[in-house]
């Protein structure tokens, strides 16, 4: 067969000029073995962290773990510090800076859990703490959510009333409180009051603060769970621990082997606030619980939030630490700041195959 060697030469011409100005659209890369770095997220100006999306499939895709916290600022003297931008604060997840994404000083809606000891030993508080606690209900705001536990034995924790907006049946329940015999298992309340707070917030699915309110001696005696449960499941939640603590009338005397209990439940309480970026209260008298009251409502609603999509994306469960450090204010005064001291990264996904019904 006889081909044209002129309309070969025309057509050749023709698909290397298409060939160059096709390649002219495409993106210059750079020189360099290092991969081109992903863009980082922004923040919507509204207020609410970004995620991070991508598509696949015509799908749209979630692949984000912002991390969350709720910080409290105070100087030397344990006031609180107002009035502070985000350039104030830097983030460290195991010692390496990490870039914020989100910042706030708006008050945050929150659902949080009064868990009352209601064992023999606070039998002549029990009046003054009901008080209390309807003091700290009468300050929540329309979206805030309380829920009520009382506690004295493993087999006595029990929900009084679930989360509410509702103040009158939350008055209520205070109301019905009662002291009761058993051995307290302080633990145990708030290992599942905890819990609780976590699995109610996954299922609501929003970004309310979680916290818990523990009045208690702080002397625990039949506990199912033990600390170190009890403290991995803390640093599996963002639940902030607020405590009051009556340890006064604990036995002070001691040994070089036995601590004695008033040291042992002062600095089990102490932990449970310290790791959560909570706060804790050791009155010596009732008559200072409506002032601790009123101090704890301020401290729900007087905290920064920060959010940060950490640098080390890897789902591998481990925990990391956190620590968040504050610029020095005029005069170089001191200010620190109270969050919690770690969390625990996403694990793998450990979905199973299934059979899935075809279209």
């Amino acid at each position: 067969m006889h081909v044209n060697r002129s309309s070969v030469t025309i057509f050749l011409t023709l698909f290397a000029g298409a060939l160059l100005a096709f390649s002219a659209l495409l993106p210059v890369e750079a020189q360099t073995d290092s991969p081109t770095p992903k863009p980082s997220p922004t923040v919507d100006p509204v207020g609410t962290p970004p995620p991070l999306v991508i598509e696949s499939d015509g799908e749209i895709v979630i692949e984000t773990e912002l991390v969350n916290l709720n910080v409290r600022v105070v100087d030397r003297f344990n006031r609180s510090v107002a009035n502070l931008k985000q350039g104030d604060f830097q983030v460290y997840e195991d010692r390496v800076l990490q870039p914020i994404g989100f910042f706030s000083t708006e008050e945050v809606p929150t659902n949080y859990t009064l868990v009352i000891d209601n064992s023999g030993s606070l039998r002549e508080q029990l009046e003054q703490v009901i008080d209390a606690g309807k003091t700290i209900i009468g300050t929540n705001r329309p979206d805030d959510e309380t829920s009520i536990i009382r506690f004295v034995s493993s087999d006595k924790i029990m929900l009084e009333q679930d989360f509410t907006s509702e103040k009158q049946d939350l008055m209520d329940a205070l109301d019905n409180l009662y002291i009761e015999g058993g051995q307290t298992a302080i633990i145990d309340a708030v290992y599942l009051a905890a819990d609780r707070i976590n699995e109610y917030e996954k299922v609501r699915n929003d970004a309310k603060r979680r916290a818990l309110i523990l009045v208690t001696d702080g002397e625990d005696r039949d506990s199912v769970y033990n600390e170190k449960q009890l403290f991995e499941l803390l640093r599996e939640t963002n639940v902030q621990i607020y405590v009051v603590g009556f340890v006064e009338e604990l036995d002070s005397d001691g040994s070089i082997i036995r601590k004695s209990p008033q040291k042992k439940a002062k600095k089990f309480l102490t932990r449970l606030a310290e790791d959560t970026g909570g706060k804790v209260y050791f009155p010596k008298a009732t008559n200072e619980l409506q002032s601790i009251a009123v101090d704890i409502a301020n401290e729900l609603r007087t905290q920064y939030s920060i959010g940060y999509v950490p640098t080390n994306d890897r789902k591998d469960g481990t925990f990391r630490n956190i620590r968040v450090v504050v610029k020095e204010g005029p005069n170089k005064q001191r200010r620190i700041a109270l969050t919690r001291t770690g969390r625990v990264a996403e694990p793998e996904s450990t979905d199973k195959p299934v059979i899935r019904k075809s279209n």
